[in-house]
């Protein structure tokens, strides 16, 4: 009996309205290969390697690779490895490798084929401790990506090296102490080498060549010959002294004007440096000659004194004295009876920054790398050594040896002074601007001093940078 509703029988026999149901299209099944597990390598990730501009690695497919040692993709233990294998990560492995894999009768069939696989079905490659030898190649296991290589920046920072270093040529670090006397060698050599410390090897005294011209002196000395020569003729020829006690008189002055500025023309230079005005770095021009006075900061190269081992330096300087008696040894070739005579001297100066207390402003001091530098810094007295005390100084004596110094019975004086960070500090020199930097030079021409008529003090020429400091053993200084 036909019915007006459509209805249709399931599989099951049960009869239901409606019309069947037409069976959906499948849709199409898209495989894709899965990617490779990366670890964070830059150079596995695609088009992230693409944008470094670097070499992306393919993945591998199933099968051997020529030109290289492959990865064995069976478990069986037999040296052929043929014969299907089951379908293990949803790939199928079968065929034999041996003939695909150069010097594979070598190490290459030795290996194990055991052990877990990765994600991907693959075989995770172990390697225990370093290994080497120049057989077959391995390949290197890491756990973690490798760190890239970071360019140098040329950012310059002062301090040992912090972090760790596994770039070719870094270097190493050493557990334990090295010995002292070898690494202050070292320092000292290191000082007296770098092209970057300005090593002084002139005393700061006062001259009397550099107050006049030679031409000058020399005529002077030649009036006076004439003027004893005319006076003793005309004493014994006439009997008439006064010419010559007139030129004894002014002798006697001269000479002691001379002396006094011997001793006292240091001082006069250091006064001539106090009362100089400061300036305002501000309103400083290009080319100025002008004083600054302010805080100081090491640069990238900082000193260490070489007695007292004073760290963070930018100027140091060390002086052994000796004292010449009646028959004692002369320290140098000028060394007079009776008075204290240098026998070494150690003074290093190196590029600082200065804080001017006037603007506010820093300025960087170029005084190392060999540039004129006049330093007055006062020192004072480390240690007196005579032959009753020698032996109660040990560190004397050391520092003796290690600068190849005799220490026999001689009375021996040493003097250290610094400018440590954190001084103040007197400069004067040249105002340069270079863009955004700041910098005090060296001037090409020397300073005069002038006459100093109401001390008595000749006038005297400053050469380079001139360096003012008082003694900062005993003073606070301000911390930077």
């Amino acid at each position: 009996m036909g019915s007006r509703f459509p209805s249709h029988q399931l599989s099951n026999g049960l009869y239901v309205s409606g019309r069947p149901e037409q069976p959906k299209e499948k849709a199409p099944t898209i495989c894709s290969t899965a990617m490779p597990y990366t670890g964070g390598d830059i150079k596995k990730s695609g088009e992230l390697g693409k944008m470094f501009d670097l070499h992306v690695e393919k993945s591998r497919k199933s099968g051997p690779l020529g030109n290289a040692p492959s990865r064995n993709t069976s478990f069986s233990a037999a040296a052929s490895n043929s014969g299907p294998v089951s379908n293990v990560g949803g790939r199928n492995y079968s065929g034999s490798l041996s003939s695909s894999v150069p010097g594979a009768g070598g190490s290459a069939r030795a290996k194990s084929n055991s052990g877990p696989l990765n994600k991907h079905g693959e075989q995770a490659k172990r390697s225990s401790g370093p290994q080497s030898g120049a057989g077959t190649p391995m390949a290197r296991q890491n756990s973690g990506p490798l760190p890239p290589v970071l360019p140098t920046t040329g950012l310059i920072t002062s301090g040992p090296i912090s972090g760790p270093l596994n770039t070719p040529g870094a270097p190493r670090k050493v557990s334990g102490q090295l010995d002292n006397t070898a690494s202050m060698k070292m320092r000292a050599t290191s000082f007296a080498h770098n092209p970057a410390v300005t090593n002084l090897n002139t005393v700061d005294g006062y001259s009397i060549q550099g107050s006049f011209p030679k031409p000058i002196l020399w005529a002077v000395i030649l009036l006076f010959v004439m003027g004893f020569i005319a006076g003793g003729f005309i004493l014994g020829a006439v009997h008439n002294a006064i010419l010559l006690i007139v030129v004894v008189v002014i002798f006697a002055f001269v000479a002691s004007l001379l002396i006094w500025n011997a001793c006292w023309g240091r001082r006069g230079a250091i006064g001539f440096v106090n009362r100089y005005p400061d300036a305002d770095l501000r309103n400083a021009r290009d080319g100025q000659y002008v004083k600054v006075t302010g805080v100081v900061t090491c640069g990238n190269f900082p000193l260490e004194s070489s007695f007292q081992h004073v760290p963070r330096c930018v100027y140091t300087s060390t002086c052994l004295y000796e004292y010449r008696g009646w028959d004692s040894k002369a320290a140098n070739t000028e060394h007079r009876r009776f008075t204290w005579g240098l026998r070494s001297m150690e003074r290093h100066v190196v590029d600082f920054y200065i804080s001017d207390f006037q603007s506010g402003l820093r300025a960087l001091v170029k005084s190392g790398c060999g540039a004129k530098v006049t330093p007055y810094v006062d020192e004072s007295v480390v240690i007196d050594i005579n032959p009753d005390n020698k032996d109660m100084s040990p560190d004397f004596l050391r520092w003796l040896r290690e600068k190849n110094l005799s220490s026999d019975d001689r009375i021996m004086r040493l003097k250290e002074g610094y400018i440590k960070e954190g001084s103040t500090v007197s400069v004067m020199g040249v105002v340069q601007r270079n863009e955004n930097v700041l910098m005090i030079i060296p001037p090409s021409d020397s300073i005069s001093t002038g006459c100093q008529w109401a001390k008595c003090v000749l006038p005297t020429n400053i050469d380079g940078l001139v360096l003012r400091c008082e003694d900062t053993s005993n003073i606070d200084v301000i911390p930077v």
